[in-house]
C-alpha cells in the first residue's frame, strides 16, 4: 500500500512538468480540431441552389422594408397625434393644427397647412404629395337641379349639361372611353353598397377604376340628387351594423364598440382617430354616414 502511494507523490518540479504536459496535449487537440474543421469546409463547401437563394433574398428585402412606414393619401385636416408623430411633425406643430381645427376651420392647400403648422419646407416637400383635399377645394362650385345642371363656359356660347351620377346606368357608362362591361358593373355595385354617391370624389374609390377614367366620367356626370342616407348612430350601433359601411372593416368596427363600452360613449367623431387601424384618411367621408 505504501509502495502504491509513493507513485502519486510528486515534488514541485514534477507537478509543474505534468501541468505543462497536460496543457500541451489540450492545445494540440484544439489545433487538430480547428484544422480539421477548416479542411472539411474547403472540401465540402455550403452550396445553395437558386430557389433557396431567391427565398433568402426576398427575406432580406422584407426585413429591410419592415422598419419603413408606407404612406397613403390622407386629408391633413384630420392628423392625429400618432399620425403627426409618424410624419415627423413636432408636438408644437401638431398642437397648432389641432388648435386651428377647434375653430371649425380647415386647411385647403399645402401652403395653408404650412402657414398654420409652421412645418419646415423640407418636411412639407416630403408629406404634401400625399395630401388629399376634398374635391370642392379644387373645382368650381356648381348649383345642382333635379336631373341635370347647365354650366356656362367662358365664351358664354356653349353649355355643358351634367347628368346625375346616381342615375347613370351601366350601359351609359360603357359609352365612356376606358369603361367596359366589368368596370361599369363594378361602379354600379359600389354605388349600391353606398346607397348612392353623396359626393363626386367617391367615384375615385371604386376598385381598379383608373383616376384618369374616373375624371373622364365626372366631365359628364355629377352627384345631382343626393340619396337620403340614414346615418348610423355610433353610440348605439352594433359591430355588424358598423361593418356594413364600406369604409369600416369588421375588426375596426369591433374595436369601435370595445372603445365605446370602455369609455361609456363617444362624444365626438374625432375620437375615432384614437382607434387602432381606423382609416384616418377617410374620416371626412365616414362622417357623412355616422351620427352621435
Amino acid at each position: 500500500m505504501r509502495k502504491l502511494k509513493s507513485h502519486f507523490k510528486f515534488n514541485k518540479q514534477e507537478r509543474s512538468g505534468i501541468f505543462f504536459l497536460l496543457l500541451f496535449l489540450i492545445v494540440l487537440q484544439l489545433g487538430y480540431f480547428i484544422l480539421d474543421f477548416y479542411q472539411l469546409n474547403e472540401k465540402y463547401p455550403l452550396i445553395i441552389d437558386s430557389d433557396t437563394q431567391v427565398k433568402i433574398d426576398s427575406l432580406k428585402n422584407a426585413l429591410s422594408k419592415s422598419d419603413t412606414i408606407q404612406m397613403y393619401p390622407f386629408n391633413p385636416n384630420y392628423i392625429s397625434d400618432f399620425k403627426g408623430y409618424t410624419l415627423g411633425m413636432s408636438v408644437d406643430e401638431i398642437d397648432r393644427l389641432h388648435n386651428f381645427r377647434e375653430t371649425d376651420k380647415f386647411v385647403n392647400s399645402a401652403k395653408e397647412f404650412q402657414r398654420v403648422t409652421s412645418v419646415s419646407d423640407s418636411l412639407l416637400n416630403i408629406i404634401s404629395p400625399f395630401f388629399k383635399f376634398p374635391e370642392w377645394t379644387r373645382k368650381a362650385t356648381f348649383k345642382y337641379g333635379k336631373r341635370s345642371v347647365e354650366v356656362k363656359t367662358n365664351t358664354n356660347t356653349e353649355k355643358l349639361v351634367w347628368q346625375d351620377l346616381n342615375a347613370v346606368t351601366a350601359e351609359e357608362l360603357q359609352r365612356i372611353n376606358g369603361i367596359g362591361e366589368k368596370l361599369s358593373a363594378r361602379i354600379i355595385k359600389f354605388r349600391d353598397r353606398l346607397g348612392g354617391f353623396l359626393v363626386d370624389d367617391q367615384l375615385f374609390e371604386v376598385y381598379y377604376l383608373d383616376e384618369e377614367v374616373a375624371s373622364r366620367i365626372l366631365k359628364r356626370y355629377k352627384v345631382i340628387n343626393k340619396p337620403n342616407i340614414v346615418k348610423i348612430n355610433i353610440n348605439t350601433a352594433t359591430a355588424e351594423e358598423l361593418s356594413k359601411l364600406v369604409y369600416i372593416q369588421k375588426v375596426v368596427a369591433q374595436r369601435i364598440v370595445n372603445y365605446r363600452n370602455l369609455n361609456g360613449s363617444i362624444n365626438s367623431l374625432s375620437e375615432l382617430l384614437k382607434i387602432e387601424e381606423f382609416p384616418a384618411e377617410r374620416i371626412d367621408r365616414i362622417n357623412l354616414y355616422l351620427s352621435l
